[in-house]
């Protein structure tokens, strides 16, 4: 089960959020900007401390009740997923929400990049998807 989306610029801001599930505490939005700016730092940083070089960062955090993917653009922009601590391999589903982004915000002409997100058409494929892939 996929429980959020974070996807955050290169700069660290949070471009978009959303959650799955009902089962999730709401956070302010002040919350969600400090998270993505956090998680911003603790992935550049975590990229320098590896002992592999030309380390990408932090690609994966585990704990008792969740874990956490990051995938990381070539252009910088994050793609946070939190997901259900069973589930494993979460390669597909992030090259089908990026697939799904590229679609639906950096194919459409009036989205400005680096900026929120705000289009009806990727919220409702990403929510198509994540339904689906809940499913099965």
């Amino acid at each position: 089960m996929i429980y959020s989306l974070y996807i955050i610029n290169k700069a660290g801001g949070l471009v978009y959020q959303k959650d799955f599930t009902n089962n999730l505490e709401k956070l302010s939005s002040n919350e969600y900007l400090v998270l993505a700016g956090t998680f911003h730092g603790v992935h550049a940083i975590t990229s320098k401390i590896s002992p592999v070089h030309n380390s990408s960062g932090l690609e994966m955090l585990e704990t008792d009740n969740f874990k956490l993917y990051c995938f990381q653009t070539l252009t910088g922009t994050k793609f946070l997923l939190i997901t259900a601590p069973q589930l494993n391999n979460v390669d597909s589903y992030m090259k089908n929400i990026y697939d799904i982004y590229s679609d639906f915000v950096m194919k459409n002409p009036f989205h400005t990049p680096e900026m929120p997100i705000r289009s009806d058409q990727f919220d409702q494929s990403l929510l198509k998807f994540i339904n689906a892939s809940s499913a099965s």
